[in-house]
């Protein structure tokens, strides 16, 4: 199989059809073999029949289902599980990304040996946004640019699900995450196993039919918790020096009271100095830690990745090994 298209879905019976048709329209060009993957997350409504009445008639399409929702990071896990394609896209089911980007971010995939994903990108120079509420995209940019701080490949769109992977990236990956922040846990792991993303810019639209599944409240909660645990100097360091800062300050202020002979021996001045230019001393310290652990953390799924290179060539060649 050349290419899996994961498609998860959640209470989508307006899109299910028109979805897929879409889908199935934009690649009537492509040269190779395909298979559309949809995995309905527990759905209420009648997403799961009208799936498997297309299904009927389509055998590219394959249907796996989840008996509850679990979240958008367990649907897309049970997608990538079961796909079979070399390249591997994940694109949302309510067309806020026209499926005719879905050739480009294979196109390049194809064309570019030493990128191993490609992420849609309406951030970036030559994107754009269409139609989309200003406060889900004003949260939207402002936690991308926020990550795009934290990230080390300075990513401008983090957080969307359009995307295109080689199937070597996904199965080098063990991941978690069962709701939106998978977008950034897969981000992260595979930056930190070595492998190289690239951008293409797309055009971001706001859905047209169905009600969106944007939770304010949980993505800004995400996003930032995502920024500090991939870079967590940005809190530690920022808040570390304005207390040291605030605490020298307050010394300086004190040691002029002290030679204009102001100063009263135990004025509690001089105690709270000393404790903000500790207590900043204290957290830096906390964030020199903390990128000590991220390292270690790096490390440690780089060598999850060869432990698990070397259980796929035991499994393939089980008898080279005995004989080594």
């Amino acid at each position: 199989m050349d290419l899996s298209i994961v498609i998860p879905m959640y209470n989508e019976a307006e899109n299910v059809e028109a979805t897929l048709n879409q889908v199935e329209k934009a690649l009537t060009s492509f040269q190779g073999e395909y298979e559309i993957i949809v995995v309905n997350d527990g759905s209420v409504d009648q997403t799961l029949e009208i799936l498997k009445k297309v299904a009927s008639q389509n055998a590219r399409v394959k249907v796996a289902s989840h008996s509850k929702n679990f979240g958008r990071g367990m649907a897309l896990r049970t997608g990538f599980r079961e796909s079979t394609g070399e390249i591997v896209v994940s694109i949302d089911a309510d067309l806020s990304y026209d499926p005719r980007y879905i050739l480009n971010l294979v196109d390049t995939l194809r064309g570019e040996p030493e990128i191993d994903f490609v992420l849609a990108s309406p951030y970036m120079p030559g994107g754009g946004v269409e139609n989309v509420p200003f406060l889900r995209l004003w949260i939207s940019r402002l936690g991308n640019k926020m990550l795009r701080f934290a990230m080390p490949n300075r990513i401008y769109t983090s957080t969307g699900i359009f995307r295109a992977y080689r199937k070597k990236v996904l199965d080098s990956l063990e991941l978690e995450s069962e709701g939106k922040e998978i977008h950034l846990e897969i981000l992260s792991k595979a930056i930190a196993l070595g492998f190289r993303p690239k951008e293409v810019p797309v055009v971001l639209a706001n859905r047209k039919r169905g009600r969106s599944k944007f939770k304010l409240r949980k993505t800004a909660i995400s996003h930032l918790a995502f920024s500090v645990f991939e870079k967590p100097m940005i809190v530690f360091g920022f808040i570390g020096l304005l207390t040291l800062g605030i605490g020298f300050l307050i010394g300086i202020y004190v040691a002029y009271l002290r030679f204009a002979g102001e100063l009263t021996p135990g004025r509690p001045l001089i105690t709270f100095a000393l404790l903000l230019i500790l207590g900043g001393i204290q957290i830096l310290s906390f964030g020199f830690i903390a990128i000590q652990i991220v390292s270690l953390r790096r490390e440690i799924l780089r060598i999850q990745k060869e432990n698990l290179e070397l259980r796929k060539e035991l499994i393939r060649n089980p008898g080279s090994h005995e004989k080594n």
